[in-house]
């Protein structure tokens, strides 16, 4: 399949995309109604103090929201979220766990977006206590018997005044690949600053939201996700043959061999 560039000749058209199948659609005719996201803001400030890391946020949720995809937001620091890696720590010792209210929303939909800022040149706390919480669901499984997160894709966005964008965004999106998620293309997009103390994303000055760099890879990101997401949903989720973790709990073992050492 060839696509190629199509533009009327007096440059009223809108840019189009057409292949040698005859398949010409306009961007405004992307239509992704049915997917639900869910942004996570791991910022370490609590609303409504001002988070640089939800201006991106903004960003890639406005043109979710412009194309028909249901948008949640959580600012998970405003949460009281317990630490540790069971679904409910309340069951572990904890007085209080706010977990079990927060992802059933992030079950009930296609897309995650992990967003946070860098801090000593890593992840904030907040978002590796998400990624561990995240981890508590890793033992479920679907209604296929796979790991509950198959069928659904992530990304993540990251903000700071110092270097690490990719660093931290290999540690989220390696996490989330984990632990079931499937992610597209270009799943991670980032802004920094100078390196040192200056000014943050949305500070007046700082050139973030005009920085064309980050906001193609914001773009990138999220249309790879509505795309991504919008197959597995079609396709039913991921196939299910060779990823049954109850199957080969039961001796269904897909094919493996085990050679004989001598």
């Amino acid at each position: 399949m060839h696509w190629s560039r199509r533009t009327a000749t007096d440059g009223s058209e809108p840019l189009r995309l057409e292949n040698q199948m005859g398949d010409s659609r306009r961007m405004t005719d992307r239509d992704f109604t049915g997917l639900k996201a869910t942004f996570v803001n791991c910022t370490l400030k609590k609303s409504p103090e001002l988070s640089h890391t939800q201006g991106l946020v903004d960003a890639s949720a406005a043109i979710m929201r412009q194309h028909g995809v249901s948008v949640d937001e959580v600012r998970f620091v405003d949460h009281d979220v317990a630490t540790g890696v069971h679904p409910d720590m309340r069951e572990h010792g904890w007085p209080t766990d706010a977990w079990p209210e927060i992802y059933p929303g992030i079950l009930e939909s296609q897309i995650l977006v992990v967003a946070g800022p860098i801090w000593l040149g890593d992840n904030s706390s907040v978002t590796k206590r998400f990624i561990e919480r995240m981890y508590s669901l890793s033992s479920l499984l679907n209604d296929k018997g796979q790991y509950l997160f198959y069928g659904r894709v992530a990304g993540c966005l990251i903000t700071g005044n110092e270097d690490g964008i990719k660093h931290c965004a290999q540690n989220v999106l390696y996490s989330l690949q984990h632990i079931g998620y499937t992610i597209p293309p270009n799943a991670d997009a980032g802004w920094i600053g100078e390196a040192g103390p200056g000014p943050s994303y949305l500070d007046p000055g700082s050139g973030g939201p005009e920085n064309d760099f980050t906001n193609r890879n914001t773009t990138f990101m999220t249309w790879n996700l509505m795309h991504l997401g919008r197959m597995l949903q079609a396709a039913g989720g991921v196939p299910a043959y060779g990823n049954q973790r109850s199957a080969w709990n039961q001796g269904e073992h897909f094919g493996w061999h085990n050679p004989e050492y001598r």
